[in-house]
């Protein structure tokens, strides 16, 4: 079983920065694709930035040149900096862990961001 837990959300304006943790538990956070993936207000949830065991990232358009994915292999921790932020960014942030064909996901964070 992975447990995955989020950590770091909150409120700032735009322009501002905000760093996303995501401790995960159970596997090792640099086996298999982990990933951030947010929800904002009344919409689908989206992939934000995934990065898989080869080190490979993938950014949603509108993060790319904002957002940077990586993991911490020592403390075993997910994260998400987010620059440049705007309010188009104010969503639920959810870490997702892929393995053994499952997904585990975290209960989420809020952010939110003021113009």
């Amino acid at each position: 079983q992975v447990q995955v837990t989020e950590s770091g959300g909150g409120s700032v304006q735009a322009g501002g920065s905000l760093r996303l943790s995501c401790a995960v538990a159970g596997s090792p956070v640099w086996l298999g694709k982990v990933g951030w993936y947010r929800q904002p207000p009344g919409k689908e949830r989206e992939l934000v930035a995934t990065l898989t065991a080869d080190g490979d990232k993938n950014y949603l358009e509108s993060v790319k040149g904002r957002f940077t994915i990586s993991a911490d292999r020592r403390t075993n921790r997910l994260g998400l900096q987010m620059n440049s932020l705007t309010p188009e960014d104010t969503a639920v942030y959810y870490c997702n862990a892929n393995r053994w064909g499952r997904d585990f996901w975290g209960q989420g964070t809020q952010v939110t961001v003021s113009s």
